[in-house]
């Protein structure tokens, strides 16, 4: 496969998502179909086997791709190591407990020629999410990322997002890729001062499928908050 076919690569960040992965892999694929990709697992180790999983039952399939990694877990960590795996025009992020829409991501793609970075968004209209109390819990927070490090972004903890691979590359991604979802407000925040053009589409999400979130809410919110303080203050 020439590097320079590939339209798109979406990299999946996994940890203990054994029973998630594989179909959340056969719905990418299918509604990828139409176009060259490759799908990028990075695995921080899972004591679940979910990467051996998927070796098992993608063997014969040169565009999905496995890693797993042993040192410096974590969620940006993860993503940055499938960045400098990718070799697609434009990267694809998501989770991959089903919160994030595969039916998603051809929308994206169609918006991105006109973007930068086109956002999975729940708060703009059409958007939202199947779990009405952590729905109104970020909705609030994300308000307050908008207003104070002044955004034009309503949705700035998505996480779920497809980009220009070297536009991502031109920023300071060690700067970006540390700690937890923090990274996507970072991320949002130096395009944003580079003058990236941001857009958002609509996105709905479900609650997981199979398995326990990772999530936290009181160690989120201080961890995300600190970061928040941080930009504040290099303003």
């Amino acid at each position: 496969m020439k590097k320079n076919t590939l339209l798109l690569s979406v990299i999946l960040p996994t940890f203990n998502e054994v029973d998630n992965i594989i179909p959340l892999i056969r719905e990418i694929c299918e509604k990828l179909k139409r176009i060259d990709y490759e799908i990028i697992v990075v695995d921080d180790d899972s004591p679940d086997s979910t990467a051996n999983k998927v070796m098992q039952e993608y063997s014969n399939k040169t565009n999905i791709k496995t890693y797993i990694r042993t040192e410096n877990p974590g969620l940006a960590n993860s993503i940055l190591f499938g960045l400098s795996k990718a070799v697609g025009r434009y990267i694809c992020i998501m989770d991959t407990d089903f919160n994030h829409d595969p039916k998603d991501i051809p929308k994206m793609l169609a918006t991105i020629p006109d973007a930068d970075i086109v956002i999975g968004s729940r708060y703009i209209k059409g958007g939202g999410m199947e779990n009405r109390l952590r729905h109104y819990l970020s909705l609030i927070y994300n308000k307050f990322i908008k207003t104070v490090l002044n955004l034009p972004t309503y949705d700035n903890l998505s996480g779920f997002f497809v980009a220009d691979r070297r536009k991502i590359l031109k920023l300071d991604t060690t700067k970006i890729f540390s700690g937890y979802g923090d990274y996507f407000i970072v991320l949002l925040y130096l395009s944003n001062l580079s003058g990236y053009k941001i857009k958002e589409i609509p996105v709905f999400y479900k609650n997981r499928m199979y398995g326990f979130s990772k999530s936290k809410f009181f160690p989120m919110f201080i961890g995300y908050s600190k970061t928040v303080l941080k930009l504040i203050k290099s303003k």
